[in-house]
């Protein structure tokens, strides 16, 4: 019985794999890989992992851009029983080095290209290059019947070449082989398959522990609530380090069966074009690519009506910019997705038909999910009333590596606290105010960064905007906003902005300044920066311009 009500992040692939070997599972640039080749490509990459002399529960950072190597690398690591760390390819020096360390990483997974920035002393494998490379197994092992370990042998023992071994009971579709039950070692549903670093918007990012079973669950949840089907064409351009691209959608895509086309980046014409040829159908953004393809000047001219699925989230969405991208594209359905990397990362859906209303809502919990408003004692609000949303659920991440006290301030009670300001209305629905560290103490008056923000957004003139609480004498923190221009149109000053603000604002929600910027900070997933704001205007920075 030892596995058989086991499911781990790899069995995900090995179903599809069994169900469909022949269809087409991964492109990435000229490459492309059916589920049985990508099964059989995962396996030879594992064997590469193990050989290397990684042992199971050792952890293995990740460190490159996406490919199909990536995905490969992120699976192999499931497979064989080795915890996986994606690292966010744009970091350099310290804040590399204290992932690398801070998650005790033996081994480095990275590009060729990006392995001068490594701390010296590490070990690498390569994901890409020509020699010895992750990549260079799997294409070894496309389309052959790999050998496999035996469940409690060691690298180089046990292992079985032929083809009554491959296919039979003990082979990697049988129930009682080493893949029935997780990989070669047994990896178990309670095993970690991830170390998901949190973004790191207030402070150093912490771990967040995500079992085999937690992102299984998470694969469902999405699957149900964004209606991910087999014959959707997904195309995923964010970074597939990071949560919401990987769990959200390659891995519950490659769960049904879906074609997926993998791209370096949101590169808006690249997307355009796999529309307009009918290969791309279904696109995931944060609100800032959104915003960048609607400002692209051939989006009004291209014709982008094979889009059908829209999915946005990982930031809130403007409610005016998401009104301009309905209009220019009626058929196209919505999708708002939001939680966070704890819990797999997705808490609660929007769906096309829940928009008309709410178009501020990110939705009601997801099929694993429960949810709840609380105040800072713990005590559930009443319906209408903000407070803290916390969550229960399988989803939810087992605690950050190494960081007890932390973990123990997130749980509190039986119950994730968030640290996201919300409000729940009668019909279950949840509308996200702002973060907790976010909201603005203007004389005494709580003043939600968002609620200004969509006053703003619906400037002409405005492209982009933040909007923090800055030290001030009279007011605490006077509510600032800090505003990127749109390119094309006349400049804004900070007296217009103000006044067209009032129109729509209380009184004391009206920002007291305006600065303006040529760019926001942002970290990897779309989310500003607001603590880089603050830091880079501080004390005493008046309205001006960068």
């Amino acid at each position: 019985m030892t596995g058989v009500r086991t499911n781990t992040v790899d069995g995900v692939l090995r179903r599809s794999a069994h169900r469909t070997p022949d269809r087409t599972a991964v492109r990435y640039g000229e490459r492309s890989w059916t589920y049985g080749e990508l099964d059989d490509g995962v396996t030879a990459a594992m064997f590469a992992l193990l050989e290397s002399g990684a042992e199971p529960g050792d952890r293995i950072a990740a460190y490159g851009h996406n490919s199909d190597a990536y995905v490969i690398g992120f699976l192999a690591c499931a497979r064989a029983g080795l915890v996986h760390v994606p690292v966010n390819q744009n970091l350099t020096g310290d804040e590399l080095r204290y992932i690398i360390e801070q998650s005790g990483s033996s081994l480095v997974l990275t590009d060729p290209a990006l392995e001068h920035r490594l701390p010296p002393g590490t070990r690498t494998k390569p994901l890409r290059d020509a020699a010895g490379s992750l990549l260079e197994r799997a294409e070894e092992g496309r389309g052959v019947k790999t050998a496999f370990l035996r469940v409690g042998d060691g690298v180089g023992d046990g292992v079985g070449d032929g083809a009554e071994d491959a296919d039979g009971a003990g082979g990697p579709y049988g129930g009682g082989g080493p893949y029935g039950s997780g990989g070669p070692y047994g990896s178990g549903s309670d095993d970690l398959a991830q170390l998901l670093y949190t973004s790191g918007t207030t402070g150093l990012p912490k771990g967040a522990m995500m079992t085999h079973g937690a992102l299984v669950h998470a694969y469902t949840s999405a699957i149900v609530a964004l209606d991910l089907k087999a014959t959707d064409r997904p195309v995923h351009s964010l970074p597939l380090y990071h949560s919401a691209q990987l769990h959200v959608f390659l891995m519950p895509y490659l769960a049904v069966g879906a074609e997926n086309v993998i791209l370096d980046a949101p590169d808006p014409d690249r997307i355009f074009d796999l529309v307009e040829a009918g290969r791309a159908d279904s696109l995931f953004a944060p609100p800032t690519v959104w915003i960048g393809l609607s400002q692209h000047p051939d989006f009004a001219a291209r014709d982008l009506g094979g889009l059908r699925k829209a999915y946005y989230g990982a930031s809130v969405m403007p409610v005016p910019v998401l009104e301009r991208l309905r209009a220019r594209l009626p058929g196209l359905a919505f999708y708002n997705c939001f939680g966070q990397s704890e819990i797999g990362p997705l808490a609660t859906v929007l769906g096309p038909d829940e928009h008309e209303g709410r178009m501020d809502s990110c939705g009601r919990p997801a099929l694993f999910v429960e949810a709840r408003v609380v105040d800072a004692s713990g005590t559930e609000v009443p319906d209408g009333e903000p407070g803290e949303i916390v969550y229960r659920s399988p989803q939810l991440c087992s605690g950050y590596w190494d960081k007890p006290a932390e973990t123990a301030a997130a749980f509190r009670d039986g119950w994730f606290r968030s640290g996201d300001l919300a409000v729940r209305d009668a019909a279950g629905y949840f509308t996200i105010v702002d973060r907790v560290k976010d909201v603005i103490n203007s004389g005494g008056v709580l003043v939600a960064s968002r609620l200004v923000e969509d006053a703003l957004y619906a400037h002409p003139a405005v492209a982009e905007v933040a909007v923090i609480g800055l030290p001030d004498e009279r007011w605490i923190e006077a509510v600032t906003a800090v505003v990127v221009p749109r390119a094309g149109t006349a400049a804004p000053d900070e007296a217009e902005l103000i006044a067209a603000a009032r129109e729509r604002l209380a009184g004391f929600q009206v920002p007291k300044r305006v600065l303006f910027a040529e760019a926001l900070p942002r970290n990897a997933s779309g989310k500003i920066l607001k603590r880089e704001l603050r830091e880079r205007f501080g004390f005493g920075s008046g309205s001006g311009r960068e």
